[in-house]
């Protein structure tokens, strides 16, 4: 994430300000957050209003000390907004998803690192002192703490903001586009801006695509059995895949610039369709270890806060490999686009009935889908992706009942 939109300001200009109080909801990639003050004060002046997009690491208001400095930060800032971190007010600026108060002061030669870089640093033991800043003004940000641990950042960094105190309306499922007036831009969300950015890095990766044919009357079967249960064929899959990539971990690996790395979980992440336009990857962490049972309720509860923009940030940016699934539309089989950080992504067709050849030399009629899987060849090679598909096809075709142990 490059930038933020302001939904709306919790405090007015002149509103004394608590240490952990949210003062605005800002509207990142994925979800609609709220933002707490990470100093008292008072709120002086508001840089960006609500409705106006900033560039993450930039100032957006300024809070005051005391309620005697407040003209005096005002006056800073309607001067130069960026250079007015100065001893009387802190700025509030955005960092990743969501908006956190800088401990700079100009000129006063301390360490200048977002709350966020800290924290990153003490979890990750990296020092500060040797890390050389990207954002302004030479401030130390997540994603150079990242970098230093070696990690791919990751376009949401990892944050958990307190959800977002305002009444939830319900999501309503729908696939079509926002309407627009024929011949009129309409301009990206700050959304579609972030999906944009992921498929241009995602295109930089080396790939290449496997294609296997599944069939599904055995899983197709269960499906019957469990469906009252409340268990979905997502579900299923994630299920099926997550078991699978447990005897090749190479396949839920991804590349680094130091080399291969290997997740120690398994995080099923899934591609959803927005009611607004573009798609969201909510994660089933630890699918593998978890009942087929939990992992439905759980990914029902996912989806239904993803299409409320209520997700945190570990929900949506933790997966290891993705599923796309789009069997409901009908399509029988597509090629999916590799997602930043990841190794590799499965597209999964329709399960539609074919006649097939039996063992017996007979003619028959079977249920089959297409899968197909692509991959970074600077981390999988051909026979690494065909053997994960050949395991799970052996998977879903001959032992199915064994994902509901």
């Amino acid at each position: 994430m490059t930038e933020g939109k302001i939904v709306s300001w919790v405090k007015s200009p002149g509103d004394k300000v608590a240490k952990g109080e949210t003062v605005l909801v800002v509207e990142s990639d994925k979800a609609d957050m709220d933002v707490e003050s990470f100093y008292e004060g008072y709120l002086a002046i508001i840089l960006v209003e609500a409705g106006q997009e900033a560039p993450v690491g930039s100032a957006i208001a300024l809070i005051a000390e005391t309620e005697a400095e407040i003209a005096i930060a005002q006056e800073q800032g309607k001067a130069t907004p960026a250079e007015t971190a100065v001893l009387v007010a802190a700025p509030v600026v955005a960092e990743a998803a969501p908006v956190t108060v800088a401990t700079t002061t100009n000129g006063s030669g301390r360490l200048i690192a977002s709350p966020l870089a800290k924290k990153l640093a003490k979890e990750l033991k990296i020092d500060l002192k040797g890390l050389q800043g990207s954002g302004p003004h030479g401030r130390i940000v997540a994603e150079d703490v990242e970098k230093a641990a070696g990690k791919t950042p990751t376009v949401a960094t990892l944050i958990t903001p307190a959800p977002v105190a305002v009444p939830v309306p319900q999501p309503v499922v729908s696939t079509a586009p926002i309407a627009a007036i024929a011949g009129e831009t309409v301009p990206l969300t700050t959304f579609q801006k972030a999906l944009v950015q992921n498929m241009v890095s995602a295109m930089q990766a080396p790939t290449f695509r496997v294609g296997y044919t599944i069939t599904t009357d055995e899983l197709d079967k269960l499906y019957k059995q469990v469906k009252s249960k409340g268990v979905t064929m997502t579900a299923l899959l994630a299920k099926a895949v997550a078991v699978t990539l447990k005897k090749h971990p190479l396949v839920n690996a991804n590349y680094t610039e130091k080399g291969i790395q290997y997740n120690a979980a398994i995080n099923i992440a899934l591609a959803v369709a927005m009611p607004d336009g573009g798609l969201i990857t909510p994660v089933l962490q630890n699918a593998d270890q978890v009942d087929l049972y939990s992992l439905s309720r759980r990914w029902k509860e996912l989806v239904e806060r993803a299409r409320a923009k209520q997700l945190q940030p570990d929900e949506y940016s933790t997966g290891t490999f993705t599923i796309s699934n789009l069997g409901m539309f009908g399509v029988d089989r597509f090629d999916a686009i590799l997602p930043p950080g990841q190794g590799a992504i499965l597209a999964v067709g329709a399960s539609n009935p074919q006649v097939v050849a039996t063992n017996e030399g007979l003619m028959g009629i079977k249920r089959q889908m297409c899968v197909n899987i692509t991959c970074d060849h600077r981390v999988i090679y051909g026979a690494h992706a065909a053997a994960f598909l050949q395991d799970l096809a052996t998977l879903i075709e001959s032992n199915a009942q064994s994902l509901t142990l």
